[in-house]
């Protein structure tokens, strides 16, 4: 009689453990939202990077999270199944490798370097790098008008550098510790110029205490082609870059870059065709 109790319980424990697989097991690509077994999906972005990737006290805002959230709706997630992912430029290939995140939308630009570790669907943004002044400001007029410049370089960021190198021999470079930290010394004539690029520059530009002060040079000094990063061999990347064509066809993709880089009189390129890298 206690074997027959035994087993009983067990066929019952049995049974319900083959339901719960059978209700949501499968479902998750990012672990389980903790709302009714609903799916979720993960998805790495900048948390400091107004206008592209930003986290704020209202929630997540800028041209990556709008496009990680279409091509999110398109692969089957609402906006409250995204679990958001800080992605950091220096840990984007191992959180994909490990498979800590789904896909990455974090000014990623496609590099054969990061091509030999993941893979990118898009790309779905041609950036440049450029310089922003100030808006009263008609001296840098051209690369080489930043000789002699107070040129913000901020530390891990070779983009001021290789002005220095390149272009400007004579540049000043200015230490700051980020971007954010470069905007006031622009803004009150400790520097001349920031450079990084345009997209990111024109997120900072368009923030509200910023409106209307700064302008970007509209220089094109390199090609930066942001793609969306998945892990080496995903099935993914077909999917999400359905996903960007149905956003540029749909009016969706520039209503995204009006919206948050707009502000900033920012002169974005026509959407990428899908694949077309830009050296």
């Amino acid at each position: 009689m206690k074997l027959r109790k035994v087993s009983a319980a067990s066929a019952t424990v049995f049974a319900l453990a083959l339901t719960a697989t059978a209700c949501g097991g499968d479902n998750s690509t990012g672990g389980d939202s903790g709302s009714g077994g609903g799916k979720t999906i993960t998805v790495g972005i900048k948390f400091d990077q107004p206008g592209l990737g930003q986290k704020t006290p209202q929630g997540y805002a800028g041209f990556d999270v709008d496009v990680a959230t279409y091509v999110a709706k398109k692969l089957g997630y609402n906006a409250d199944q995204i679990e958001w992912k800080e992605a950091k430029s220096a840990d984007r290939e191992t959180m994909l490798q490990r498979g800590d995140v789904d896909f990455i939308a974090a000014t990623y630009s496609i590099t054969p370097e990061r091509q030999e570790k993941v893979d990118f669907a898009g790309p779905y943004l041609l950036a440049h790098q450029d310089v922003l002044v100030r808006s009263d400001d008609n001296k840098i007029k051209s690369p080489k008008d930043l000789n002699n410049a107070k040129l913000c370089s901020v530390t891990g960021s070779t983009s001021a550098q290789n002005v220095k190198d390149k272009l400007a021999p004579k540049a000043q470079l200015q230490p700051y510790p980020t971007y954010s930290a470069c905007l006031p010394g622009l803004q009150n004539g400790a520097v001349d110029a920031l450079t990084t690029d345009d997209s990111i520059l024109a997120g900072y530009a368009a923030q509200s205490q910023f409106k209307g002060k700064f302008k970007l040079g509209g220089f094109k000094l390199t090609n930066e082609n942001y793609g969306i990063g998945v892990k080496k061999g995903s099935d993914l990347k077909a999917d999400i870059n359905k996903a960007l064509e149905a956003m540029v066809a749909e009016g969706a993709w520039q209503k995204a870059v009006d919206k948050n880089l707009g502000p900033a009189d920012y002169k974005n390129e026509p959407a990428p065709k899908i694949g077309d890298i830009k050296s």
